[in-house]
């Protein structure tokens, strides 16, 4: 085991020699060392909420601490171990230096940053069961709320597209901090040379057949890319996960205006703008209500600003593109709920897809 990182990627899916309630204890040890940082007394509760690329973990019983507090009254907080070798320190510091200005100066509703006891907001913090390795920390404020649900995709989709134009304004004017550093989603980081979360050929179920669909959208894909460019007002700052594991809805989401927090920057970075709405539609890309969602995420967002319609006649593009990555992904996350539960079904489902936009039913 020495070396392996027992959260996220591919490491997850090679672990035999681990049962998944080992691994969790693992990096549950870590985060229990993390929480000394911020002087939490030894009777916090530490409760997983997830793992992907990191995992995370809600903290209750915390002294309130920053505005901390949870509905009985005790500190709640949400705590991110960061998967080893997956993002710099740099990189982590520019992803809550830009999460915070958008609070800040774009009025979207993000969780703060909660320091540690020596005012860091990044701590690191020995993982002695990864070979000598150490892991970054970050602590953020606790936010109310839930996932949307079903009936809420329609009307809720141009809530989105609003927040979504807003961080995208805020990016382009934004002056970055000195050192600011994160991820390229261009072809070549998702599908091309760089292809961060795996091969989409080495995705589940991608037989023969699938891989001559698959192969033929690549290529599609990469050329249309390419054409469409990366000017200016195309590519830039984005969060690149926007999908509805990643908004909270505060209140009944029946009503039209309940509160959206948006969460989790750990892969936003520069990219095509309108790949935001592609990652917002991330595994149910066949869902019946999407050409619905996709009118009104584009209401919304031309309700702040422009989307010009050389922008919106490339959405699809963008669909697929996410798509195809997302096989690349569950590929390589065979150790996360999600990507287990999708498995070969997705790659069929995206096969499908695949067909239907290379014929120009889906433009």
């Amino acid at each position: 085991m020495a070396g392996r990182d027992p959260i996220g990627g591919a490491e997850a899916t090679r672990d035999h020699d681990l049962s998944r309630r080992e691994v969790l204890a693992r990096v549950e040890r870590v985060a229990r060392r993390a929480l000394a940082c911020y002087g939490a007394p030894p009777e916090a509760r530490v409760t997983l909420i997830n793992v992907s690329e990191n995992a995370t973990f809600r903290v209750d019983g915390l002294h309130p601490v920053n505005g901390a507090r949870g509905a009985d009254g005790a500190g709640s907080a949400v705590l991110r171990v960061h998967r080893l070798g997956y993002h710099t320190r740099a990189a982590i510091e520019s992803e809550l230096a830009w999460l915070e200005a958008l609070r800040r100066d774009a009025g979207v509703r993000t969780p703060a940053v909660l320091p540690a006891l020596d005012g860091s907001r990044v701590v690191t913090v020995p993982d002695p069961d990864t070979g000598g390795g150490v892991r970054h920390c970050v602590m953020f404020e606790f936010l109310p709320g839930a996932e949307p649900p079903e009936e809420w995709l329609v009307a809720g989709f141009e809530s989105v597209g609003a927040i979504t134009a807003r961080m995208h304004l805020h990016a382009r004017s934004w002056r970055r901090p000195p050192g600011f550093t994160r991820f390229h989603w261009d072809y070549d980081a998702a599908l091309g040379s760089v292809a961060r979360w795996g091969r989409w050929q080495d995705g589940a179920g991608v037989d023969r057949e699938a891989h001559e669909v698959l192969s033929r959208l690549d290529a599609v894909l990469r050329e249309r890319l390419a054409r469409y460019g990366r000017g200016p007002g195309r590519y830039g700052l984005i969060h690149a996960d926007l999908r509805l594991a990643n908004l909270l809805v505060d209140g009944d989401p029946t009503a039209g205006d309940a509160p959206i927090a948006v969460i989790d920057f750990d892969d936003c970075g520069f990219g095509w703008y309108v790949y935001d709405l592609a990652a917002a539609l991330s595994f149910i890309e066949h869902h019946p209500l999407v050409p619905e969602m996709i009118d009104s995420w584009v209401r919304g967002y031309r309700s702040v600003t422009e989307l010009a319609p050389e922008d919106e006649a490339e959405i699809w593009t963008f669909i697929l593109f996410r798509r195809l990555l997302l096989v690349a992904w569950i590929g390589t996350h065979g150790g996360v709920d999600i990507a287990r539960e999708l498995g070969a079904g997705y790659t069929a489902g995206t096969c499908e897809l695949a067909e239907r936009y290379l014929s120009g039913a889906l433009r």
